[in-house]
């Protein structure tokens, strides 16, 4: 019987960040509400002013780093405002004018916006869709690759590694929106990229309840540019959402656990109706990014996709079940699906869903999608 050396996903993520035990304090201390410290003399230390440390904020970055990079030293993290906070950070602090960026054609939905942006500052921005390592063939000349796998709301999946070495051949660096893997389904850094950014709001922290983002990188050089932009552009979060955030964190693999066992179960209930197209997850066997996904996740997360033959349909289903809320976002312990055309900007069918699966009992989940399928036929 083989002996496993370092510790479990589970065992990691209970601990991240925690300070070393003191008598009759807390493991986990409150959150600090502070906007200035005490700071008599020369303006030294950890904590000078509040838009620029916290404690609070100090833990949470250090559990966060240790599920990103764990025992790996050089680590460095910053939490921001929201999931966006984090994307801005990275693309506006390391393009100028002049630049050149690669995005996913098929990416988040604000992503567009972020586009308009860079052009107005005289980046120009290239793009091509995640699946089949498209981005590869645009890659010539540029600064940076925004990776963004598995896509959203597609789910299609990339080779990260494969990317990785021929954005580094060119000269280029590699960013990696990890929000639907989360840490524990994929190490972007491990798998050659420069950063590892994400929003907090989803999965990671799981109840729905805060907005946060994050960026992660080994080099402390291409942080301090981000740090700096964190700073100017006052995208700080509060010290309760980071609280709440490193509390959450302790649960976040038994939620990616149960979350992945329910995808996968509705998906696979999803496969057998025949109203149901364009059905993915990484996980199911058959799924067109199954082996690459198998290759470098070790989650394949809690989103499911399909559409259904008509708006009208879709919005039937919707409303038929009983054990889902019709919610944007998604990650959280409590399962959402939406019609995502309801916003315009995805290139999805009218009828496309974004299911987000929680960690309810498989059993009742399954019959209720089961059920609202039928329910929604007439």
């Amino acid at each position: 019987m083989s002996q496993r050396t370092g510790i479990g996903d589970g065992t990691r993520a209970v601990r991240a960040g925690l300070p070393e035990p003191v008598k009759h304090e807390p493991a986990l201390p409150g959150p600090v509400f502070a906007a200035h410290y005490h700071l008599p003399g020369d303006p030294t230390g950890p904590y000078t002013y509040g838009r620029d440390e916290n404690p609070t904020w100090a833990l949470l970055e250090r559990a966060i780093g240790e599920l990103e990079a764990p025992g790996q030293d050089g680590v460095e993290t910053l939490v921001l405002s929201s999931g966006m906070a984090a994307v801005s950070a990275v693309l506006f602090s390391q393009l100028r004018a002049g630049d050149t960026v690669v995005l996913p054609g098929d990416g988040y939905q604000a992503l567009p916006l972020v586009r308009d942006q860079l052009n107005a500052y005289g980046v120009e921005v290239r793009t091509a869709p995640t699946a089949e390592d498209a981005q590869l063939d645009v890659l010539d000349g540029a600064r940076l690759l925004w990776i963004e796998t598995p896509s959203n709301p597609g789910l299609d999946v990339c080779d990260v590694r494969r990317l990785a070495e021929a954005a580094h051949a060119r000269g280029c660096l590699v960013a990696v929106d990890n929000t639907l893997a989360t840490p524990l389904g994929q190490r972007p850094l491990e798998l050659g990229a420069d950063f590892s950014v994400a929003s907090g709001t989803k999965q990671l922290t799981g109840h729905g309840d805060l907005l946060l983002g994050y960026v992660t990188s080994r080099d402390a050089g291409l942080m301090a540019p981000v740090r700096r932009w964190r700073k100017i552009a006052g995208a700080i979060p509060g010290p309760m959402e980071s609280w709440l955030a490193h509390r959450s964190l302790a649960t976040l693999h038994l939620r990616a656990d149960r979350q992945g066992v329910n995808a996968l179960a509705v998906a696979e209930a999803l496969k057998g109706r025949p109203e149901v197209t364009g059905l993915r997850h990484p996980g199911l066997p058959g799924d067109p990014a199954h082996k690459i996904a198998s290759q470098q996740m070790r989650r394949y997360g809690c989103v499911v996709s399909f559409a259904l033959p008509t708006r009208e349909r879709a919005d039937r289903f919707l409303g038929a079940l009983r054990l889902v809320d019709d919610a944007t976002s998604f990650g959280g312990v409590r399962s959402t699906a939406e019609r995502r055309g309801r916003w315009g900007g995805d290139a999805v069918p009218e009828g496309f869903i974004r299911f987000s699966v929680g960690v309810e009992d498989t059993e009742d989940l399954v019959a209720d999608v089961l059920r609202a399928l039928d329910d929604s036929a007439s």
